[in-house]
């Protein structure tokens, strides 16, 4: 008998030690000892006292840190009274809300929903122009709009902590990632002025965070607490993507892990259908649902707030003009004459205005260019004329001849005294299509500057006849070339200054978008305006405009090769450390801050991707070789807490090499994230085997580092007076342009 029972615990000893040190500590963490039981091993609490001060060190510890993260992101916050880097644009749009004023941005509008609201709650009125530079005068309280966007930095401290801690890092380890969070230079910048990064870190940080909580109730499905962490799931993917589209890399990240889950449950057994069933549908309700609900709300609430004519009216439909306040396009003429001076909108989603200038297209015909832009100017002007072959048009006494469906017509750039033309030449960009260009004059030309004029539908009448402003869509084909008019969303390049493609298509598909045009504005002085008419404009139709809109422009934002970028950056700079970014001007007078990160958080963090990899592809070869170096246990931390984090660093960051936009240093900073969160498993895989001494040692020795640099560097963050060259002590890279 006494045989047998050494056997046993010679086996539980052997089984002991390949239980990982992370769970022990994470035993330790738990509120009582029947949550062990539950869910982690039989580890042995010595006593009583030592459970206590765990206890006090995992609840006074996120409080200590996150006082620092206030000092850290709120000290001098004040300092420097001008507009810096990209408050010129946030603080503007932030505006445009108090003013209701309707504006265009390539981003989403929650995050600029919430500049507003600083704003407004700091009493700011909406007039200040926010020009890059400028002093911020006394009736703008800066400093509190500052404030609120800092609270969203600060906030990603204790949602590291707690993040760690989900993930079962040890307490050395779940401090460690958290001062790399508090301490990290470009964190801490970014955050303390009117900028949506800050905001984007928040529901980063908060996504991983609700994921992990989620995951530890893997053994209590469908209990309050997990229902409730798969709903916040849900919320904060829908508020990082309304934040930034970039948040759709940490939707892929909860999307990957929800099929994994799903096929480990399908491949239970002993779950039954039913219960699946559940799964599948909770998770459909929640992680699509909940999180569309959320996007298409902030759109709604944008639309709801902005309901004044403003800079951004050209981007959206003309029906969507013509609802808002003060707008003239429900004061103008109703039926189209030939004569009318119009602009012409092309239908299709984030479509444009016809327009032309007089840059000449550099291959092809050499003729004028023709685009679509997504402003208002005189560029975008054309009179309707009849045929060459028509008697003259006497604009001011002839008799007024309305345009009817079906006729052939001129149109004439109003600016060039061009005729919109197409001819045998294939389309810059779309070869398959024809060049559109204009050519000749109101007396020269010939027959291939004739459109015919489609009717395909009328908002509001009935009688397709005559073509009407705003509500008449209609086609225009080239008598000649037997080609449609036609926009999609293809930008120029530089020499087409990155406006829309536009094209002659030979295919004609009557329900193809992108060749339906209507008149947006209407001037003739011998025709009477008609009277104000809310036409009301299909929310979904504005939603999913808008946001192909914004999806043009953003692809729009290439880097020009003709000029050079101080500020901009390439994706591999970024995770070294390489460039910083000047975030004002760098006159001796100024306070300067320069966003860099704290060179050994990021060295450190990348090095922990490289030694992961590493890592997994030793255990795989040992483990095909039959090496029984981990257990379950041990694997599934290493799946979770290590191979998650790794893959949400290949999310936010890989995809910005196949992006063709301009770069900045500041599109790292989600990515980063995950990377802290590697760097502190490693750290916690490769310590655990080490005397708790030295253990405590190195861990000791990296808060030190990571806080010293950070003090180091500290001026870079909180501002730098004075001559720029008396700091060259920190400029540790020759690229380091501070």
């Amino acid at each position: 008998m006494s045989a047998v029972s050494s056997s046993l615990q010679s086996d539980a000893v052997k089984k002991r030690k390949f239980v990982p040190e992370a769970v022990q500590d994470l035993a330790e963490s738990w509120s009582d000892d029947s949550e062990i039981l539950k869910y982690g091993p039989k580890v042995h609490l010595q006593n009583h006292k030592a459970v206590a001060v765990q206890h006090a060190n995992h609840n006074l510890t996120p409080v200590i840190l996150t006082a620092l993260a206030f000092f850290t992101r709120l000290w001098k916050i004040g300092q420097s009274d001008i507009v810096t880097w990209d408050e010129a644009h946030f603080g503007k749009f932030g505006s445009y809300y108090i003013k209701r004023e309707f504006y265009f941005d390539v981003h989403p509008p929650l995050g600029k929903m919430l500049v507003g609201l600083s704003g407004y709650l700091a009493g700011y009125n909406g007039t200040f122009s926010f020009d890059s530079g400028h002093k911020y005068p006394v009736e703008v309280n800066y400093i509190f709009m500052r404030v609120f966007n800092a609270m969203f930095g600060i906030m990603c401290v204790p949602l590291a902590y707690y993040t760690a801690r989900n993930l079962n890092f040890s307490f050395y380890a779940t401090v460690l990632v958290t001062l790399m969070v508090l301490f990290d230079n470009s964190y801490t910048t970014i955050s303390r002025f009117i900028l949506l990064d800050s905001m984007l870190l928040f529901f980063t940080f908060t996504t991983m965070f609700c994921l992990s909580s989620f995951h530890r109730l893997q053994k209590e499905s469908f209990s309050v607490n997990w229902w409730g962490w798969l709903f916040a799931i849900g919320v904060s993917i829908g508020c990082v993507c309304s934040v930034k589209w970039v948040g759709l890399l940490g939707t892929a990240l909860v999307g990957i892990y929800t099929i994994e889950d799903l096929w480990n449950k399908f491949a239970d057994y002993r779950m039954p259908k039913a219960e699946y069933a559940k799964h599948w549908i909770a998770r459909i309700a929640f992680l699509i649902v909940v999180p569309v609900v959320v996007y298409v709300s902030s759109f709604y609430l944008h639309f709801v707030i902005l309901r004044n004519s403003g800079s951004g009216d050209a981007q959206m439909s003309s029906l969507f003009q013509a609802n808002l306040r003060g707008t003239d396009l429900n004061n103008i003429p109703l039926d189209i004459a030939y004569g009318s001076r119009v602009t012409i909108k092309a239908m299709g989603y984030g479509g444009g205005l016809l327009h032309s200038h007089v840059q000449t297209y550099p291959e092809g015909s050499g003729q004028q260019q023709v685009t679509c832009y997504h402003h208002k100017d005189a560029n975008n002007d054309w009179v309707v004329y009849p045929r060459h072959d028509e008697p003259e048009l006497d604009m001011q006494n002839g008799p007024i001849r309305f345009l009817k469906n079906g006729e052939v017509i001129r149109l004439i750039h109003s600016q060039s005294g061009r005729n919109l033309h197409s001819h045998d030449v294939a389309a810059p960009l779309t070869k398959a299509h024809l060049e559109v260009s204009t050519y000749g004059n109101i007396t020269l030309g010939d027959e291939k500057d004739y459109w015919k004029v489609e009717v395909v539908d009328d908002l509001k009448y009935m009688d397709h006849s005559q073509v009407r402003a705003l509500t008449t869509a209609f086609r225009l084909r080239n008598q000649v070339m037997g080609c449609y008019l036609r926009a999609a969303n293809v930008n120029l390049p530089q020499w087409g200054f990155k406006q829309i493609e536009v094209t002659c298509t030979k295919d004609d598909v009557p329900k193809d978008r992108y060749t339906h045009w209507n008149v947006e504005s209407h001037w003739n002085e011998r025709l009477p305006n008609a009277e104000a008419t809310a036409f009301k404009s299909p929310f979904l139709r504005d939603l999913i405009h808008l946001n192909v809109a914004m999806m043009t422009s953003n692809n729009a934002l290439v880097p020009d090769p003709d000029k050079f970028d101080i500020l901009a950056s390439e994706a591999w700079h970024w995770p070294i450390a390489a460039l910083g970014l000047r975030m004002c001007g760098w006159d001796d007078n100024a306070i300067k801050y320069y966003l860099l990160g704290n060179p050994i958080v990021y060295w450190a963090s990348t090095v922990s991707l490289a030694i992961f990899v590493l890592m997994a592809a030793v255990y795989l070869v040992r483990w095909q070789r039959h090496y029984k170096d981990l257990t379950w246990a041990q694997i599934d931390h290493i799946h979770y807490s290590g191979f998650y984090p790794l893959l949400g660093w290949v999310l936010h960051y890989i995809p910005f090499f196949i992006m063709g936009r301009v770069l900045y240093v500041h599109h790292y900073f989600p990515a980063l994230w995950f990377a802290i969160l590697t760097c502190g498993f490693i750290f916690d895989h490769f310590t655990t085997p080490l005397p708790p001494k030295l253990r405590a040692a190195i861990f000791g020795a990296a808060y030190i580092v990571v806080t010293g640099i950070f003090i180091y560097f500290k001026d870079i963050t909180f501002g730098m007076t004075g001559p720029s060259n008396q700091y060259g002590k920190l400029r540790w890279l020759p690229s380091w342009n501070m």
